[in-house]
Order: structure tokens, then C-alpha cells, then sequence
């Protein structure tokens, strides 16, 4: 690992950063030094601290411990990040015999100097304790990889010599702080403490050298690591192997995997689905094909910081050479002996330390599958995200750490108390769940102005969205607005020709191997012609015909068989919400292929209703009208239409539009949104409903469902 500090670098950032105290901007410079390897922290992981003097508000000259906050990524975190405490205060409760952890946290908040700033780090008081200035701890692979071995510490010492001390893992929080503390009054020339299963600190009351001392003795380990020359022949061989990737197809795979995570054994119904992310490089792969390698790869965490995005246990899954029903069935009965797993450690560790706990979820969130990679589960795509990164990095770490010694997990208990921490669960937990939180949504026609609207809507109720169109330009700008308002990871756009049955099943194999299904498909895509029937071309009607009627035909034929996938092994309710129109039921002259195309889709999403209620999916359709435009997304169908509209009634574009809001009964312009609220309301699952027509036109009389 490289050493990248730079003084001109660390003066520049003091330079660009003059309201802010230069000790606490070298110690965000530090940190985003740190922050950038991942194989030191990752996603919010480590902690880091600055003490210094500041001015209180009296005038007072106040010592401050300066902490990364809670919910900050030392990567990308800004001196708000920080919140300053009261250190004189803080060092005071070393005197205590103990500490509950809901006081700790209430002394922190009580003796912040900014109320509004972010809770600090549970680690706050191990930083106070320590006298230095500078404090920096990570969770580094390779200074794990060698502590999660029996008897480690002389080789340790050999590795890393003798100013680094090493301790038995210890509970973090007031435990940890006392004991650290105690560690360097014990041995005052130390440069670093290494915690078992944890990490390591290392402090100085200089900046660089803090930083400098945790690049050293982890570059030191995983040199010793590396020298066993383990992964460099795994690369190689990853190389040449040709042989190394079974047949597997993904798109099959995951599919049932979604499904199978859905149903829980303890309250039927309350696990949402799960977005899916898979990582199956040729290293990846070359691992997991080892004959030892599930015995290897299926011990439980390298800290116990990674519980909360991982689960202890990876589910190891051997589908080589079985079919679609001989996978779905060990999917299954692998889900189900994890399941009953977990709830027994579970009510195991309940007992055993006679306290109440509220069961998690029993779902694993890493799955390892020879000839496929590695699969991770999590409501948002975030969160599976970041349980692959995790899961990436221990599967590296492990495999190098395997040519050493035996891999010696931490013991249950202690993985038991990091999990059910409710310090911990709280970093998780951001308020109450969204509606559609990970479910994956499709919506066809997306360059135009409804499907704006409805993606809108669907993100802002917790979907993974896909856009798609065949015109890309189109198709970018809506991505574009949305990105704008909802990170830009929750939505993708598809290229993508209804009309055609290669196109939509590749576009819906994209998706899969994007988010492992699709929970949502919104048959949007349209086409719009004015001609009288006289006048009414056979090409320019099958055009028409193959947008509005074929290409909602093809998506939701290509769709079924993942929604049955889905549902032979679990229950993710699986809905279709066809956009018809208000000329399903009041049809315009001049106006007959738009209008009997639309009818045509209407009757075959009520025809999809009856089919599809077997296996659970609720197909209903939204009669729209009168929708012009969405932050500057036009309606294709009023770039067509509108001219010929305003013509025969002598209005120009907003007199059009005022046409129409007066002609329905409520006298209320109807919006893309409006449309994109009913679409949400059927992919709630709000009602037992489904072959219903919700109309979204202010009230059309002559359009009313009959």
C-alpha cells in the first residue's frame, strides 16, 4: 500500500478551507487519504479524530475532540462531518465502572458543541481516552485477515515488530475504551493497537505520521500475506482456465433466488423484496471453484463491524449441472436450513443470555455459487452493493489467508451482540421503509412525458426503475431530469423496441443481471396517427397497431416467465399497469388507430388478469387524458396530435390546454404525476384489485369504466 500524503497537498487543502480550524482540515484530508482504499475501510466503515482548541461562543478556550460522524464515508467526508465534544468532559467518564450504551450516547449529544451535527462515531470514547492528537482506525483486509487465526499474536509481533500491541477482542463502545486506554498507559511507545477480529488504530500527535504509522504496518501485512504467492496463482490461473464457468444462466438463477428470499418463516409477508448484485469475475470465480472452497468461504465475518450488511454466514448454493426445477428446488431447501439456522442461534443466544431481542429478518445476504459469483441481497441497490464489496473483499481475504492458517472465526456470542447492538442497527435504520423499496420496475416509452411522471413516482416510493425507449436521445433526457431529483444509480435506461421480441428479451435480461428481477412492468410505449378511417393508410395502421397493441403483447408475454420464476419459489407480488386511455371507452373521430390499438391492450390486460392470478400478479390498466407535458418532456402523442387539434379549433397550445381542463367535470389539468400516483397505488397492493381500469382524466363523462 502506498503512502500518499503530500505536504503541498495537506497545505492546499488548509489554503481552500480557511473558516475551518487547520488542525481539523489536515484531519479531513487524512481521512479521505484513508478513505480511498478500501482495502482499509469501506462504505462508512473506520473512524478517525482530531483534537484542538476552539472559542466557545463566552469567549472560553475550550479543548474539543473533533469525530467523524455517524452516516459519513471517510472517502468523500467534509469538515461538517466532524462533530466537535467537550474532550475535558469526555475524558471524565473514564472514572466510571460502567457505562449503558443509551447513556454514552446521551452524553455525546449533551456535550456536543453544535447540536445539529451528526451523532459521533461509538468509537468517540476510545479517541478521548488516548492522549494524541491524531487518531486513526480501520478495518484493514489484511490486519483482519491474520487476527482471525488461532494464537495470532506471535506472528503478528514477527510481522509487525514491537511497537504495535495486540488485544483480544473487546465489545466496542465504553469496554473497548477503557481497555485501549489502559493498553497504551501499559506501553507508552507504542505506534499502534490491533484488536482481534476488529482492526487497528494508530495515533501521533502529528497528522502525517498517524497516517503514516496505519500505511506502514498494514503494508507490512500484506506483504507477508501476498509472499505466500496465493492469489497471484489464483489470477493466473483465472487466466487459462477455460473450464472455470459452468453453464449457469443468471437470468434463471436469479430470478429464483429473489423469489426465495421473499418468504418469511416467522411472519409471513414481511419481508420486502430484494435487489440482487452479482460480481462474478474471473478471480471471483477461480475461488469459489476451489475444492476446499466451501469450507473456506462459508466462516463468518472478518469483523463484526460487516454483520449488519452481511449476516455472519455466507449460503454456499452448488447448482452445477442441475436443471431449472432441480435448481429451484435446492434453492429452496438451502434457504429454508439457513433460515432455520439463524432463528435457532437466535433464540440460542437469547437464552443463554436471558435478555429479549426482536428476531431479524433470517434472510441470508451473501450467497456463493460455483460457476455464477457472488450474489447479495438488500432492499435498495445500495445496500447490495455494499454487502458485494464487503463480501468481495473477505472472499479475497480468506483465500490468502487459507495458505497461512485455518480461518478462526469470532465466537457467536460476540457476533450475536454486534448484530442485535441497537448502536449498530441504528446506522441501518433511516425511518420508515418506502413503499416500493426493492422492487424493480419497468416502464416502456420512457423518453416521453408520462413516463416521466409515472418513473418519477415510482422513485420517489422507493423502486429501482428502467426507462425504457427506442429513440435515445429522448430516452437521456427524461434519465437526465429524474437523475436530478433521485440518485442516479435508481435509474437506468434501456434501449429497447417494443415491436420486437429480441429487443424486449434482451432489454429484460439486462434488467435481471442488473437487480436479479422485475417486480413492475408498465406497458407505456405508444404511438399516435390522425386520419379519418377513408383516409387511413394499412402501413400507417399497422404501425400504430404494432406500438400499442403488439408491443404490449410482447412485454408482457416476455415478462410471465420471470414473474413465475419469481413465484415458484417465494411471493414477490409481481404487477402489470397497463397505460391505456381515456379512448379505450370514448373514442375520437379521425382518431381510429390510436384508439382501437389501445382497445386491443386493454382487452389483453384483462385477459393477462385472468391468466396470471394463479401465480399471484394483479394486472390493471389507467385510462389517462389530456396530458401534454412533464418538466419540459413533451407527449409524443400531443407532438402528433396537438396540430391538428388546434386547427380545427382555432386555439393555440395553452388555449388547448385550457380546452381540455375545462372539458372534463372537476376542471383540473391532469398531470404526469397524477398518472404516476395511480401506477403506485396498483404496485402497492393497497386493495385485493385486479382487471380493474382507474381512470386519470378529471373526469370524462362519456369515458367512465362500463
Amino acid at each position: 500500500m502506498n503512502n500518499q500524503y503530500s505536504s503541498s497537498d495537506a497545505l492546499n487543502f488548509i489554503c481552500t478551507h480557511p473558516h475551518c480550524h487547520p488542525d481539523l482540515a489536515l484531519r479531513v484530508y487524512t481521512s479521505r487519504l484513508i478513505g480511498r482504499e478500501t482495502s482499509l475501510v469501506l462504505h462508512g466503515g473506520g473512524n478517525t479524530s482530531v483534537k484542538a482548541t476552539v472559542t466557545t461562543l463566552l469567549g472560553d478556550q475550550t479543548e474539543m475532540l473533533f469525530i467523524k460522524g455517524s452516516g459519513w464515508d471517510l472517502a468523500t467526508i467534509e469538515p461538517q462531518g466532524f462533530p466537535a465534544l467537550d474532550l475535558n468532559y469526555l475524558r471524565r467518564l473514564r472514572t466510571l465502572d460502567s457505562l449503558t450504551d443509551e447513556e454514552m450516547v446521551n452524553q455525546f449529544k449533551t456535550h456536543m458543541l453544535d447540536s445539529s451535527g451528526p451523532n459521533p462515531s461509538i468509537e468517540t470514547l476510545v479517541h478521548a481516552f488516548l492522549p494524541h492528537r491524531f487518531i486513526d482506525h480501520t478495518h484493514a483486509d489484511a490486519i483482519v485477515t491474520l487476527t482471525n487465526m488461532a494464537n495470532p499474536e506471535p506472528l503478528l509481533q514477527s510481522i509487525l515488530g514491537e511497537k504495535v500491541a495486540i488485544l483480544p477482542w473487546t465489545m466496542p463502545g465504553f469496554p473497548l475504551a477503557k481497555v485501549i486506554a489502559s493498553c497504551f498507559e501499559s506501553r507508552p511507545d507504542i505506534e499502534a493497537i490491533i484488536l482481534r477480529n476488529h482492526g487497528i488504530f494508530t495515533f501521533s500527535d502529528d497528522a502525517e505520521l498517524a497516517y503514516g504509522h496505519m500505511i506502514h504496518y498494514v503494508t507490512l501485512a500484506e506483504e507477508y500475506l501476498q509472499g505466500s504467492q496465493t492469489l497471484k496463482k489464483a489470477k493466473s490461473a483465472s487466466t487459462t482456465d477455460s473450464n472455470m464457468r459452468s453453464q449457469l444462466d443468471q437470468t434463471i438463477i436469479l430470478p429464483l433466488l429473489r423469489g426465495a428470499l421473499t418468504i418469511d418463516p416467522v411472519s409471513p409477508g414481511n419481508i420486502p423484496p430484494f435487489l440482487l448484485h452479482v460480481r462474478d469475475s474471473k478471480i471471483i470465480q477461480h475461488c469459489l471453484n476451489r475444492n476446499d472452497g466451501q469450507k473456506i468461504f462459508t466462516t463468518g465475518v472478518l469483523t463484526p463491524d460487516h454483520v449488519i450488511r452481511t449476516k455472519n454466514y455466507p449460503l454456499w448454493l452448488d447448482l452445477q449441472g442441475r436443471d431449472e426445477d432441480q435448481a429451484a428446488q435446492a434453492i429452496s431447501e438451502a434457504m429454508t436450513a439457513y433460515e432455520q439456522n439463524y432463528i435457532h442461534n437466535f433464540h440460542a443466544q437469547v437464552a443463554a443470555r436471558q435478555v429479549t431481542r426482536t428476531l431479524l429478518d433470517p434472510k441470508p445476504r451473501v450467497i456463493l455459487i460455483p460457476g455464477l459469483g457472488i450474489i447479495t441481497a438488500g432492499v435498495t441497490e445500495k445496500a447490495a452493493a455494499i454487502a458485494a464489496d464487503i463480501a468481495e473483499h473477505s472472499l479475497l481475504a480468506k483465500t490468502l489467508g487459507a495458505a497461512i492458517a485455518p480461518y478462526q472465526e469470532l465466537a457467536e456470542e460476540h457476533i450475536f451482540d454486534m448484530e442485535y447492538w441497537s448502536l449498530e442497527q441504528a446506522k441501518l435504520q433511516k425511518g420508515r421503509p418506502l413503499p416500493l423499496a426493492g422492487r424493480s420496475a419497468l416502464v416502456t416509452g420512457g423518453g416521453g412525458a408520462i413516463a416521466c411522471g409515472i418513473g418519477r413516482k415510482l422513485l420517489a416510493a422507493g423502486a429501482k426503475v428502467f426507462l425504457s425507449d427506442i429513440d435515445r436521445t429522448r430516452l437521456d433526457k427524461v434519465c437526465e431530469l429524474l437523475a436530478r431529483e433521485f440518485d442516479p444509480a435508481r435509474i437506468s435506461g434501456i434501449t429497447m423496441d417494443v415491436t420486437d421480441s429480441a429487443s424486449v428479451h434482451n432489454g429484460l435480461q439486462q434488467i435481471i443481471l442488473c437487480c436479479g428481477g422485475l417486480d413492475i412492468l408498465v406497458p407505456n410505449a405508444g404511438l399516435a396517427h390522425v386520419a379519418t378511417l377513408a383516409d387511413l393508410e394499412e402501413s400507417a395502421f399497422r404501425k400504430v397497431l404494432d406500438v400499442n397493441l403488439l408491443g404490449v403483447f410482447q412485454v408482457i408475454k416476455a415478462v410471465i416467465p420471470i414473474f413465475k420464476r419469481q413465484a415458484r419459489t417465494g411471493h414477490i407480488p409481481a404487477h402489470i399497469i397497463i397505460n391505456s386511455s381515456k379512448n379505450v371507452f370514448a373514442p375520437g373521430a379521425a382518431f381510429g388507430a390510436y384508439s382501437a390499438s389501445k382497445a386491443g391492450a386493454h382487452q389483453l390486460g384483462k385477459i393477462a388478469a385472468l391468466e396470471l392470478a394463479e401465480i399471484g400478479a394483479r394486472v390493471n390498466m389507467i385510462n389517462a387524458d389530456g396530458i401534454f407535458d412533464d418538466h419540459g418532456i413533451s407527449s409524443g402523442l400531443w407532438d402528433v396530435v396537438g396540430p391538428d387539434r388546434m386547427r380545427s379549433r382555432n386555439l393555440d397550445p395553452e388555449g388547448l390546454k385550457e380546452y381540455y381542463r375545462n372539458r372534463n367535470l372537476l376542471k383540473t389539468e391532469v398531470l404526469a404525476d397524477h398518472v404516476g400516483n395511480g401506477v403506485v397505488f396498483f404496485a402497492s397492493g393497497l386493495t385485493p384489485t385486479t382487471g380493474a381500469t382507474l381512470p386519470v382524466d378529471g373526469g370524462v363523462a362519456s369515458a367512465f369504466p362500463r
